[in-house]
């Protein structure tokens, strides 16, 4: 079942659960005769909004995210959070509403009600299509195009490992090694297709989804190459855990039909965390935009009179998933300061102007970026963009270099606050460890965090 097809049957079995809960709770507070209602509620428009409320509840939460060989327990954990949370906010806004319009309620087992018939019918309707999916993959029906990379004996045991649970869904298509092997080898029927120099070739050219890694824990400079490797594709990686890496707490594993395995790389914002610092985004930059209109007014005056050339700079740089875009800036250089090619900033640099050192020292150069923050193409917090020679220089350089466009870049980041300005690839090698750090620990908080260092920044004069 491909993800488009799971999400929309899923919607469809939610509105038919979120239908049912609505009409056995009717039922129960109507017409039985139970309770005492003043006055008798409308069915249809209810309806209608209760199930718009849940729909964007669920979609907030992550209920509609593509369902892989998860544990069911863990979906059914994660419905039983969101009802009984989305009931207890939908009850007391209906409570509220009864109280402004003097109706009266007899018993507030209602609560306790709808919630019952509610978390019933979803985890019916979910279980229902999960017990549908898992004999489909059984069946074949379905299943992930696989490679298992790694050392011939772990490679075999985990290809024995992966074929006792068919429910994981993976079609093992083949081998990778770690070392040039002659083709035609293979393994219960199972060809080595290649070897780790060939990985990208062999992806593209088999359509693989899924990524199994068999590596000991400490082959860590392997590892990195796998995942460097895999980068500019759209596959999931998994390593199987070492059981001292398990015992140790160092893996943090997800049992599926109880098959241990670690997600590399997994995305760690929630959907209601991703929209919400949309919003911040869009709202932050609309005011300072709009807001220090009159400041920005007298900059661009000063850069104007200062020397000659335009006002903005604007420059190509790489945005998220490798999308080139044009970022802005206040000038704070002359205007030839690159005609002998692109380089690195320096402190002193003679070729940033007084007012330039000035805007610098308090960021003001990097304001004009909220027009590509509202545009979509930066976010406030994230990865600064880097322009597109130096990507392809730096990658080839630095391991997990590309990891980075994953995720928005931004006007400011974890980096930027707890590091200086770029002036050798060693700074850069830094800022990407910090880069790397903030993708896998990104949250709203840390956003909040690293933009009041920004304008602890700002106020201390500490740009270069």
């Amino acid at each position: 079942m491909g993800a488009r097809k799971e999400i929309t049957t899923l919607l469809v079995v939610d509105a038919i659960a979120i239908g049912m809960a609505w009409y056995s709770y009717y039922l129960i507070r109507v017409s039985s005769g139970w309770l005492d209602i003043a006055v008798s509620p409308d069915f249809w428009l209810p309806l209608i909004a209760i199930c718009f409320f849940w729909m964007l509840v669920f979609f907030v939460v992550g209920l509609y995210r593509a369902w892989y060989a998860a544990s069911r327990f863990d979906e059914l954990t994660l419905v039983f959070k969101t009802v009984t949370m989305g009931c207890l906010f939908l009850f007391f806004a209906v409570f509220f509403d009864d109280q402004g319009r003097n109706v009266a309620v007899s018993s507030r087992i209602l609560i306790a009600i709808y919630w019952g018939v509610m978390l019933g019918w979803v985890s019916a309707g979910r279980m229902a299509v999960r017990t549908v999916q898992r004999r489909m993959l059984i069946a074949g029906i379905g299943v992930h195009p696989t490679i298992i990379v790694g050392s011939a004996t772990k490679s075999r045991e985990l290809y024995d490992e992966v074929a006792r649970f068919p429910g994981l869904g993976y079609k093992i298509l083949g081998f990778a090694g770690l070392d040039k092997r002659r083709s035609g080898q293979d393994y219960k029927g199972v060809p080595v297709l290649g070897s780790l120099e060939d990985l990208h070739d062999i992806i593209a050219e088999k359509k693989i989804q899924e990524v199994l890694i068999a590596l000991d824990s400490s082959d860590h400079d392997r590892l990195l190459d796998i995942i460097g490797r895999c980068n500019s594709h759209k596959v999931n990686l998994k390593i199987i855990p070492d059981l001292y890496d398990i015992i140790s707490g160092q893996a943090r594993t997800n049992q599926i039909y109880g098959f241990p395995l670690i997600e590399i790389m997994p995305q760690i914002m929630t959907p209601w965390e991703e929209a919400a610092k949309r919003i911040i985004d869009l709202s932050v930059a609309g005011i300072v935009l709009v807001g220090g209109l009159p400041l920005w007014i007298l900059v661009a005056l000063l850069i104007r009179l200062e020397s000659r050339g335009p006002i903005f700079y604007k420059q190509e740089r790489v945005g998220k998933k490798g999308a080139v875009f044009s970022m802005v800036k206040f000038r704070s250089m002359h205007q030839d300061a690159e005609k002998a090619g692109p380089q690195w900033a320096g402190k002193k640099d003679p070729r940033v102007t007084r007012v330039g050192k000035w805007i610098r020292k308090l960021h003001i150069d990097e304001v004009p970026q909220t027009v590509n923050v509202l545009k979509g193409e930066m976010s406030l917090v994230g990865p600064r963009p880097e322009r597109p020679v130096f990507v392809e220089e730096l990658s080839k350089e630095i391991p997990l270099y590309k990891r980075r466009l994953n995720v928005r870049p931004g006007v400011t980041g974890w980096a930027q606050v707890k590091h200086k300005y770029d002036e050798t690839i060693d700074d850069v090698r830094k800022k990407v460890e910090y880069d790397l750090y903030y993708i896998e620990n990104m949250s709203l908080r840390m956003d909040f965090k690293i933009m009041l260092s920004t304008v602890s920044h700002m106020l201390m004069w500490k740009g270069q």
